[in-house]
């Protein structure tokens, strides 16, 4: 099958540093190119991929002070995509809504995979006009806010087992936040949770130009007024590796309906437990009791930290394993392909193969790409 990856340009494919979508959008494209497929991914031009990359700015947006504004750059990056169009047989978005001007050319070999917040209040009349675009969510409780439209499926996010490395005994005894320095990460609450259970906590996060006053006046004297924490900053997927696998638990103490949370399987393929509030799609990715504890108050998490250690670290490295390996998310994402409009109707005129089965894109067949 000829697919279309179309990142986002903030941050390269995989990221440096930190980057969720991104390091999805990497994961899935090998995974695709892995399993045989032709993979064509847009993206920042210092990205790294066997796939083919079509290089739509020379690197990563939020890196590069020159930039001031994004859109430009995305503008052109779909311009390409829209050149090239009749070359796919899928052309998977996710860059929000920012194609959709593009999409009645090839709206039926296309799908969007949302990965943000979706409880703003100008997204509901935007999908409302545009209803039948098919979705993917990366959560059920993701799609609460949104108004009727065409949910193709939902795929929960998937690592490459071997990205991070299994701790069976961890070498450090701390908590550990990883993410960004924003209200709704709510890192005050992780800095409180440390404090009561009298455990050190090691913060390695993003600090946005946006989050700089939430820096100021909130977490930085919070930093200083407790000894016991330790700012570190943003970190690399080899430090990450270490930072996680050596906690005791992750803190994930979140105040805002999260679509995903990455760095909750992050911290499971390390077979470190998770201790995180009950919102957003926590309790579609953690297994209270076994994979770490949902909590719904400060107090709750605080008797996590001084239970968890009587959680199996093999099991919760077991619980990622089946199931957030990129392996099942790209098998999940080939099923919504080939559910396609576009790819049914060109699967139709596939004559029979020999086994009997006639199914093209079962089988391994190259599809011709419906313009």
């Amino acid at each position: 099958m000829k697919i279309a990856q179309i990142a986002p340009l903030a941050e390269c494919c995989p990221p440096r540093l930190y980057g969720g979508t991104e390091r999805i959008v990497s994961y899935l494209t090998e995974e695709l190119v892995r399993q045989g497929h032709q993979v064509t991914l847009f993206a920042s031009g210092e990205s790294k991929t066997a796939a083919e990359l079509v290089p739509c700015c020379d690197m990563a947006l939020r890196l590069n002070p020159q930039v001031r504004d994004p859109l430009p750059y995305h503008m052109m990056m779909l311009e390409e995509v829209r050149r090239r169009a009749a070359e796919f047989d899928v052309l998977h978005f996710h860059v929000d809504f920012l194609h959709y001007p593009l999409a009645s050319a090839f709206a039926d070999r296309m799908v969007t995979t949302l990965h943000g917040r979706l409880d703003l209040p100008d997204l509901r009349p935007f999908y409302s006009a545009f209803p039948h675009y098919p979705l993917v969510s990366i959560s059920d409780d993701q799609r609460r806010p949104m108004p009727p439209v065409h949910w193709a499926g939902t795929v929960h996010h998937g690592l490459p087992r071997d990205v991070l490395p299994f701790t069976a005994t961890p070498q450090g005894d701390y908590l550990a936040f990883l993410g960004r320095i924003s209200p709704e990460k709510r890192p005050d609450r992780a800095i409180e949770i440390a404090a009561r259970a009298d455990m050190t906590l090691k913060i390695a996060a993003k600090l946005d130009k946006a989050d700089q006053a939430y820096w100021d006046e909130v977490i930085g004297p919070m930093v200083a007024r407790h000894p016991n924490v330790e700012f570190i900053g943003e970190i690399n997927e080899q430090q990450k590796a270490d930072f996680l696998g050596n906690a005791r638990a992750l803190l994930f103490p979140i105040d805002w309906p999260e679509p995903f949370g990455l760095v909750m399987i992050e911290a499971m393929a390390c077979g470190t437990p998770v201790i995180a509030f009950r919102h957003g799609s926590v309790p579609e990715v953690i297994d209270d009791g076994v994979s770490g504890f949902i909590v719904s108050h400060i107090g709750e998490a605080v008797a996590a930290v001084r239970s968890v250690a009587k959680l199996d670290r093999a099991e919760v490295r077991a619980t990622f394993e089946e199931r957030f390996t990129v392996e099942r998310m790209a098998l999940d994402y080939l099923a919504i392909y080939r559910d396609l409009p576009g790819l049914r109707r060109a699967a139709m005129r596939i004559p029979a193969v020999a086994n009997g089965t006639g199914n093209g894109l079962a089988d391994g067949i190259e599809l011709r790409a419906v313009a």
